[in-house]
């Protein structure tokens, strides 16, 4: 830089630095009350969560093990509803939203809508499922999946199926979302995505359950295409 450039280059700044002097010399009220009203924005957030949300996740936490013994021994109805001493999933998220126990008893519901063939519930509950576990995540998605496919929404249930695998993305559940996927894809006659769905089964979880007969999907596919 020329010295003629640094001569200018020093009043500019020296502008700039005055205009903002000014404008907090001016401004100084409105500043004063914007910084003050952020910092009590804060403090309201932290009390909320300390003393309104955790005293309440506690609680649904508690009231929550009866409904999940419910559910492990299949009698959604309960689980659903609860019983004289215990509330159920249904009344756990009427009651405590806004909480983790609250979130993951929409999970629970909607399996247990699924299971009672009760899909558009099913559909209601899973996906307003917003945890961040993928497993149970996946899960989710699959299970949507799942009513779809009773309720023979075949568009949907592929995208619910993609959305499973991709989330899951291990061989425990991506390959079953997989095949289910393909097998959406044969009940629409789109046998080349279908082959596709298993052929992916075979290169990328080739020790997974699934893989064990898919070539008898693959060569069903092919022949159709």
């Amino acid at each position: 830089m020329s010295k003629a450039q640094e001569s200018l280059k020093i009043p500019v700044e020296k502008k700039e630095l005055g205009q903002t002097t000014k404008f907090v010399r001016e401004n100084k009220k409105s500043l004063s009350f914007i910084g003050t009203a952020i910092v009590a924005m804060i403090v309201i957030y932290v009390a909320y969560q300390k003393f309104y949300i955790a005293p309440r996740e506690v609680t649904a936490s508690n009231q929550m093990h009866v409904a999940q013994d419910f559910w492990a021994k299949k009698d959604w109805d309960k689980a659903i509803n609860g019983d004289a001493g215990y509330p159920g999933f249904q009344k756990i998220v009427n009651d405590y939203g806004n909480t983790k126990s609250a979130n993951l008893a929409y999970f629970y519901l909607g399996i247990a809508y699924l299971n009672k063939g009760e899909f558009r519930k099913a559909i209601d509950n899973l996906t307003n499922y917003r945890g961040g576990d993928s497993m149970v995540a996946a899960e989710a998605l699959g299970g949507t999946a799942d009513a779809y496919v009773e309720l023979k929404d075949y568009d949907k249930a592929e995208t619910y199926f993609k959305k499973a695998a991709d989330k899951a993305s291990n061989k425990f559940l991506s390959p079953v979302y997989l095949k289910k996927l393909g097998l959406v894809y044969e009940a629409q006659n789109d046998y080349k995505s279908a082959d596709d769905a298993y052929k992916k089964i075979k290169s990328d979880y080739s020790d997974s359950p699934q893989a064990r007969d898919i070539d008898e999907y693959i060569a069903r596919a092919e022949a159709k295409l």
